[in-house]
């Protein structure tokens, strides 16, 4: 793996493939674009990403759309606002492309497929539902490449959890660093996944609890502030034990791995008689012990914990997770990688997979009976 130069020109015959992955994720701060060329297995170039933030007025009418989506019964219904979003949303992905494109200076006709995610409304694997909105036949139509989507629906449908699909990709990362090692995404929700010499498929992952999404909602309805920039609001609060206690009672976290996390799993309304820096403080804390409680489920110690999303950039959230483990906690730059970029590049990697017919989940990351491939393929 490396970080390199991706030349414009398309190559002709064998070879690695040229993918963009486009993710918009349980944050609901943007779309991150990065593009990889890759062999689906080994080999894997990284190129250019770039992060195009939602306005203020899509990222309300995402968080409104959480609430049509806990309606959901059946994966293909799009009950209220969610129809009329999900056509605005894949318009704003098209328009993404575009621009990425042109802000690199490559031709179209230079990309052989896009990893497309779309927006996660609702994640109820127990129910065997998983939606993410996203229109991947328009979207393939609109762009002139060819589009694979929908990674998680065969998963689901064979009794896995849906999530999380980064761990193959993580596990390609993991060949230059020392292991065993853990990268933890903390996106809206947090997820690890641990790379060992120990095991069959080599790896383990799940969704260790809440990532960013709890503190940054609580920031928007007491402060009215995106998020809690550099951590500083919960530097100035006080940890409230007896909330804490009660949001670790949740039974998500009796349930040994694989598991997966639905954004809106916690009920916010325990803290509402806290501050603003006392429930931010709380809340952080909340995220780094129940990140640090995954350590009971490693077969191995890790030698190094490697932070990647927006998460890292959370400097009390860092220092709380510092004091949860043992060894050292990194953000994805010490060690050479994309804190960023890493998801959109691993559903770019993802999607050449699904062309190739190879496995994207695994009984040790999902919970799904056998190695399984997935995806749907949009032709241009």
């Amino acid at each position: 793996m490396t970080l390199g130069l991706i030349k414009s020109d398309r190559r002709d015959g064998e070879g690695p493939l040229r993918a963009i992955g486009l993710m918009s994720g349980t944050s609901m701060d943007g779309i991150d674009v990065a593009l990889i060329e890759t062999d689906g297995a080994h080999e894997v170039v990284r190129g250019p990403a770039l992060t195009y933030p939602y306005s203020a007025e899509m990222r309300n009418s995402l968080r409104k759309g959480l609430h049509d989506g806990a309606a959901i019964q059946e994966r293909h219904l799009r009950p209220g606002r969610l129809a009329l979003l999900e056509q605005y949303l894949t318009d704003l992905h098209i328009e993404v492309v575009g621009q990425f494109l042109d802000d690199i200076r490559m031709k179209r006709s230079s990309i052989d497929v896009i990893g497309f995610h779309g927006q996660t409304v609702l994640h109820r694997p127990a129910d065997g539902l998983s939606v993410q909105i996203g229109d991947g036949s328009r979207l393939a139509r609109e762009t002139g490449i060819d589009v694979v989507y929908d990674l998680r629906g065969a998963d689901i449908a064979a009794g896995g959890m849906g999530a999380p699909l980064v761990p193959i990709y993580h596990k390609v990362l993991a060949r230059f660093l020392a292991l065993p090692v853990v990268i933890v995404n903390v996106g809206g929700v947090a997820n690890v996944t641990f790379i060992g010499k120990v095991m069959q498929e080599g790896m383990m992952a799940f969704d260790t609890g809440p990532g960013n999404a709890l503190i940054d909602d609580w920031m928007l309805a007491k402060g009215g502030q995106r998020w809690d920039k550099n951590g500083t609001s919960a530097a100035g609060g006080k940890v409230n034990e007896q909330v804490l206690t009660e949001l670790l009672a949740n039974p998500y976290f009796t349930k040994r791995p694989p598991k997966a996390l639905d954004r809106s799993a916690f009920d916010m309304n325990l803290l509402s008689g806290l501050s603003l820096e006392d429930g931010a403080a709380t809340l952080t804390s909340f995220t780094a012990r129940t990140i640090g409680r995954a350590r009971r489920y490693l077969p191995e110690e890790p030698q190094q914990w490697i932070i990647c999303g927006g998460g890292r950039r959370n400097k009390t959230l860092m220092m709380m997770l510092a004091s949860c483990v043992e060894n050292a906690v990194l953000p994805a730059e010490a060690v050479g990688l994309g804190g960023d970029s890493i998801e959109a590049e691993a559903w770019a990697y993802l999607a050449v997979r699904s062309l190739k017919g190879l496995p994207i989940t695994f009984p040790d990351t999902t919970g799904v009976p056998r190695p399984l491939t997935g995806g749907v393929l949009a032709r241009a």
